[in-house]
């Protein structure tokens, strides 16, 4: 549900192109985006800082395509966006020593430090080529192409990462220390 509700404005966004062009897909998304937000606002009594972090790019830049009518800020947002992304994991390595991955997934697999490590490189390496290569489509190919890329292939780079990612994981998940039952006579 929640993979479905992430991708809810990018769906939005791509039906809107569609059938309405660039400029309506991008207030569509604006405000899938802004609704995405209250319900999960509604639903869970807060927001994660990330969500209001693509909030605030999507208000942004899509405000921006509006108001000059120039396609080319909305073509900028998902670049931004993994930036920021890749950008939090590094800065919480070198400047916070932290492992942001870690924080957030810690509860749910055990790992040792030197996977924790690989992993938030390989998710920051991931960040910043999918934004670069967003700006590859977009300044080569058509705004079709860029919409297509968008949804289709974006999301096809990411379950093929998630997927590279699980295979790796699997290798190192450490399983949980569980309780020896006595023994029976």
């Amino acid at each position: 549900m929640k993979l479905l509700l992430d991708f809810f404005p990018i769906v939005l966004f791509f039906a809107a192109f569609k059938l309405a062009g660039i400029f309506v897909a991008t207030a569509v998304a604006m405000a899938a985006t802004l609704l995405q937000i209250a319900w999960l606002y509604r639903k869970n009594g807060h927001v994660e800082p990330m969500q209001w972090v693509s909030l605030f790019v999507i208000a942004v830049f899509g405000g921006a395509t509006l108001l000059t009518q120039d396609e080319t800020f909305i073509k900028w947002k998902p670049t931004i966006l993994y930036w920021l992304m890749g950008g939090a994991l590094l800065l919480g390595h070198f400047v916070l020593k932290r492992n942001f991955l870690r924080q957030l997934m810690g509860a749910q697999l055990s790992l040792p430090d030197p996977v924790w490590r690989t992993l938030m490189f390989s998710w920051s390496g991931f960040f910043v080529a999918m934004g670069v290569i967003n700006v590859w489509v977009a300044y080569h190919f058509d705004t079709d192409t860029w919409v297509n890329y968008k949804l289709f292939g974006g999301m096809g780079l990411m379950l093929v990462f998630v997927l590279a990612q699980a295979v790796f994981l699997s290798r190192h998940v450490q399983p949980e220390e569980t309780q020896e039952s006595p023994p029976q006579p």
